[in-house]
């Protein structure tokens, strides 16, 4: 074991700590509403830091860091389109979630197609949040192993098992605000980090800057060349971040669950764009953390385990900061898995139940059956099986890995939602002919072309958008949508 037994103790009181504290949840609970949307009781502010919780995960906490230490900001641009993004969702998307008692963001859709559209796109966000989760559950994996100098499963199961107990008696209200004392606390170790390599390299912030700059221009956030094939410039992150945002916060249940979640229209509104500025500041202390790592390492000895940049920052953890801040800032990592982890389950756990349930399971929504509350706990823990065993299998880097995964689908999915609002004309069967050549293209753009994981979503979008246009006219039947998206 590398870390001291104060730190060991810390760590180990925060994970009881926590689960103890989303467990107390579950008083209180009374329907489907309580479970999946908090009984929409919680305040903008909650909201705002469970959206960053929920987006920021393992991935992003040391894989953000590992891109500056080998490279430089320029993914501050992917982050510009995040904010874009919000904008357009709280005039396009946001206000129609708003337009009826709606549960998953998948009802949207069947009130604008049928039941099979909205079966499709659930289905297939079940898939990739599995994976994507998968993946970020298995990050905490190389912490551990830094850590503790062992292997990496059983703590993973362990993190999983303790995330899966409060989440299945806590539900949504478990979720936000365990996200809440989770931002709180990850941001808090990031800052401390901060601070202290800030003192430890000598000369401060002005033998960064001159180090970076010699570097290569490692503090260097603009990068306005056009390509297809790299992954940070300003198009791509402009475009590409916008595209990325829109689909992951206007169509991913995990997210739109957040919004849904609110007391009003106003207040989710408020939520997500408080949000953004959050998430920016957030992502650019992380990104200087790993130009700071980078500058440390040229004074001091700081390993790269077997060439694995994921692992830079557990390693300056481990070897450069003091008892008791070692504990806080390992304890504010496990935050970060846990958060998306809780979030994860709630979701697709809601998602199970309310699109795949049957009618009857929207009609006895707001009655409170105590049957369906209990299913609704047992999906929780069959979705917590399963993604406790994909974050057993070794991924690539964590942070490109978890967002190509979902940028594959993604696509598809902005596709159907923006063909429904903004096609009058556009049917359930081209509708479905589109999302399927979304996803098929996709598929094959990254199987056989060197196209930049930043640009999928965009081209996944444009090509649902057209097919579904184009299939629209052609499959145009008599049946006209149920409800039409004003």
């Amino acid at each position: 074991m590398r870390i001291s037994p104060i730190d060991l103790t810390i760590i180990a009181v925060y994970l009881m700590g926590i689960t103890l504290f989303g467990a107390r949840f579950r008083r209180g609970q009374k329907n489907l509403r309580d479970y999946f949307l908090g009984s929409q009781t919680a305040p903008w502010w909650a909201l705002a830091c469970s959206i960053v919780a929920t987006e920021t995960s393992t991935l992003t906490m040391i894989g953000a860091p590992a891109i500056a230490f080998g490279g430089n900001l320029c993914f501050l641009q992917l982050v510009m389109g995040y904010l874009v993004a919000r904008v357009i969702l709280c005039a396009v998307l946001v206000p129609r979630y708003f337009q009826g008692e709606f549960y998953t963001a998948y009802q949207l859709l069947e009130r604008r197609y049928g039941r099979r559209m909205r079966s499709a796109a659930a289905s297939v966000f079940l898939i990739t949040r599995a994976v994507a989760e998968g993946v970020r559950i298995s990050a905490i994996g190389k912490v551990v192993g830094v850590a503790f100098g062992t292997g990496d499963r059983i703590s993973i199961l362990i993190v999983a098992a303790l995330t899966l107990f409060y989440t299945f008696e806590g539900g949504m209200r478990a979720v936000i605000w365990t996200d809440f004392i989770q931002f709180v606390l990850y941001l808090s170790g990031s800052v401390a980090a901060f601070f202290l390599l800030l003192h430890k390299i000598p000369g401060g912030w002005p033998t960064i800057a001159h180090a970076a700059t010699a570097a290569g221009g490692k503090l260097t956030i603009f990068d306005f060349t056009f390509s297809l094939t790299r992954s940070y410039t300003f198009w791509s992150g402009i475009l590409g971040g916008t595209f990325l945002t829109m689909a992951s916060h206007g169509t991913d249940q995990t997210l739109v669950q957040r919004l849904l979640a609110a007391r009003n229209e106003r207040d989710s509104k408020t939520a997500l764009l408080a949000s953004g500025v959050i998430i920016f500041i957030q992502f650019a202390l992380f990104l200087v953390l790993g130009v700071m790592l980078f500058v440390y390492a040229q004074h001091a000895i700081l390993p790269v385990p077997g060439g694995d940049s994921d692992r830079v920052l557990p390693e300056f953890i481990v070897r450069a900061m003091p008892t008791g801040l070692v504990g806080l800032v390992l304890a504010s990592i496990f935050a970060v898995a846990m958060s998306n982890a809780s979030g994860s389950l709630n979701s697709l756990a809601s998602s199970s139940i309310m699109d795949f349930g049957g009618p009857h399971t929207e009609q006895g929504a707001d009655g409170a059956p105590a049957k369906l509350l209990g299913r609704s706990r047992k999906m929780t823990l069959a979705w917590g099986v399963v993604l406790a065993l994909l974050g057993l299998i070794r991924w690539g880097p964590v942070l490109v890995a978890g967002l190509t995964i979902a940028s594959i689908t993604y696509g598809a999915l902005l596709g159907v939602f923006l063909l429904g609002i903004w096609n009058r004309q556009a049917n359930e069967n081209g509708a479905l002919v589109g999302f399927l050549a979304g996803l098929t293209a996709m598929i094959a753009v990254k199987l056989f072309t060197p196209l930049a994981w930043t640009w999928y979503v965009l081209v996944g979008t444009f090509v649902t958008f057209a097919v579904g246009s184009l299939a629209s006219v052609l499959l145009e039947t008599r049946k006209m949508p149920t409800m039409p998206l004003p």
